[in-house]
């Protein structure tokens, strides 16, 4: 992890008439950073990440993603970073090899590069075998550490994970988690979501929000020392209980 700012938010929000989704929130990501965003249901992330990835203009503040603001670059962003959210975003009628073929292409890497980051893609997951068969044969457990491969395929600056690991057994996640921190080591910024709190005590840092605002945001052993708490479950309980709203 370098001291380098990926991701930069000051005073970021957004809002849908009355409503305040995101409420002048304000953070800075560094380059190789494992960070999590955790919030329950409502509580405004899935709004913040919208932003930060491009997809959706704040209404106020400021934000750089990648060296990018969110409201004039938003296109370079989208090809800055890589994405991966809790369905795998995988083409389940495609090969193994046709995926990361396809969004090589997207990206606009070359054919050698294609060819060569697919091999060693195949590599690293053992799937070599399973090159040519359609995607949805796969056992969940291997779509998803595809699903992750194709996400940082293209080598993007940051990923974001959207609650990646939902539905799949302990070791499994544990496996994922180790191809995170591999991803993290080569420079490449983990900005994930999840509702696993012993995941949250993977991360270098983890924001919590409620309602809107970010009302932690530290490392998980500080966050447990603050709020004298024995686990993330614990810290993330307590501040959740303070949540007004019901759902969004």
């Amino acid at each position: 992890m370098t001291n380098e700012k990926i991701i930069t938010a000051d005073k970021l929000s957004k809002r849908f008439g009355d409503f305040v989704a995101v409420n002048e929130i304000s953070f800075e990501v560094c380059r190789g950073e494992i960070f999590g965003f955790l919030g329950a249901n409502g509580a405004g992330k899935t709004t913040a990440m919208r932003m930060l990835c491009g997809l959706s203009l704040p209404s106020s503040g400021e934000a750089t993603v990648a060296g990018f603001d969110v409201y004039r670059e938003n296109e370079k962003i989208k090809k800055s970073i890589g994405y991966m959210s809790q369905k795998f975003s995988l083409y389940e009628d495609l090969t193994v090899k046709e995926n990361m073929r396809f969004y090589g292409g997207i990206y606009g890497k070359s054919d050698a590069f294609i060819k060569q980051k697919t091999a060693s893609v195949l590599e690293q997951l053992h799937l070599q075998k399973e090159a040519n068969k359609l995607v949805r044969s796969l056992p969940l457990g291997w779509k998803q550490k595809l699903a992750f491969s194709v996400a940082i395929f293209h080598e993007p600056v940051i990923v974001f994970l959207d609650e990646p690991t939902g539905g799949v057994d302990p070791v499994t996640r544990r496996e994922f988690w180790h191809m995170i921190y591999q991803a993290a080591e080569n420079g490449i910024t983990i900005f994930v979501t999840t509702h696993y709190m012993d995941e949250a005590e993977y991360c270098n840092r983890v924001s919590i929000m409620v309602d809107g605002n970010i009302e932690a945001l530290d490392t998980p052993s500080a966050l447990k020392q603050i709020y004298q708490s024995a686990s993330m479950d614990e810290v993330f309980l307590k501040l959740a209980r303070k949540a007004t709203r019901a759902d969004g």
